[in-house]
């Protein structure tokens, strides 16, 4: 891959990255915040308050896969590997790239991946 089409790439997931972690700081301070100004309240209302703390869970999760992803794809930009797909070693067209900058498959195999998870 072109040395500036990956300087690109790896700008793109340094700030994809700074995005996440500043959406979670934030998250992590309202929620804190939500979680201290909780009165005591019905078993309805504590139902509920579960059901949205697992959804903030499940929603930081998601961002932390991402964030891992986001990691791996830097570090293999730095060890010359960025681009190329993780399974076969062919490479990564920079369309995939641009919609999913921490691919880590070309798409034949992450099709072929996802079919066997099915």
């Amino acid at each position: 891959m072109e040395k500036l089409v990956e300087d690109k790439f790896v700008e793109l997931l340094q700030k994809t990255k700074e995005d996440i972690m500043s959406s979670l700081l934030s998250e992590s301070k309202e929620f804190e915040a939500i979680v201290d100004d909780m009165d005591p309240k019905d078993l309805a209302d504590l139902a509920a308050d579960d059901i949205d703390k697992k959804t903030l869970e499940a929603l930081n999760q998601k961002d932390l896969r991402k964030l891992r992803l986001i990691d791996s794809a830097l570090s293999r930009a730095k060890n010359g590997r960025y681009g190329l797909c993780m399974r076969c070693g062919t490479k990564i067209p920079e369309e995939r790239l641009e919609a999913i900058p921490y691919a880590l498959m070309c798409i034949d195999c992450r099709s072929m991946e996802e079919r066997k998870l099915r």
